[in-house]
């Protein structure tokens, strides 16, 4: 998993509400177990029209959106089932980050556990960020700030333990692999 310090970039704006995982990843994508190539699946629905063609009229289908690692998205994003493709998918897709004024509690836990970080955000904030689309920010993980453009930071919460993975580059089983030496020690010490 790559570290997470600094997420400078443009965003993509999808404000509606309610965005859940059926609509991130579509339940006939989830026959694969592995993370790779589920971007291409990506909100599938909305990307692409009936005859497989993209659709000219989504946002991630439009020139803008290009290279984009954060994604602003409406009210209560990640709702419904629990599903780990959801944060595959985006990751996959090239995103980093989404931030939205609330996110499911289990997308969130799936996407902290993946490398995707979580960022919810103020109702001021978010107006901001949905009123400016495509605008260049800064969410720096260290001192867990968001900065716009126009000079305003905001603090954004995340839970200790996600957050001393996602700086160090560690999944859970990671972080349980890199205390086998401190855990072998000291059973050692124990058998004493």
């Amino acid at each position: 998993m790559e570290p997470i310090k600094q997420i400078h970039s443009k965003t993509v704006v999808m404000p509606s509400t309610n965005i859940d995982t059926d609509q991130i990843i579509p339940a006939r994508f989830l026959t694969i177990t592995t993370k790779v190539g589920l971007g291409k699946s990506l909100f599938a629905d909305w990307r692409f029209l009936k005859d497989g063609a993209p659709n000219p009229a989504f946002i991630l289908n439009q020139p803008a959106a290009a290279g984009s690692r954060i994604l602003v998205a409406g009210h209560n994003f990640g709702c419904g089932s629990s599903r780990e493709h959801a944060p595959w998918a985006l990751l996959d897709y090239g995103f980093r980050a989404v931030i939205s004024t609330a996110i499911a509690d289990i997308f969130s836990n799936n996407a902290l556990k993946n490398g995707l970080l979580p960022v919810v955000v103020d109702e001021t904030t978010h107006r901001w960020l949905l009123d400016h689309p495509g605008a260049e920010v800064t969410i720096d993980l260290e001192s867990m700030r968001l900065s716009l453009p126009n000079g305003a930071s905001v603090a954004f919460p995340i839970e200790a333990f996600a957050r001393h993975c996602l700086l160090s580059g560690l999944d859970e089983l990671g972080y349980l692999q890199s205390k086998l030496a401190d855990t072998a020690a000291y059973e050692a010490a124990q058998r004493k």
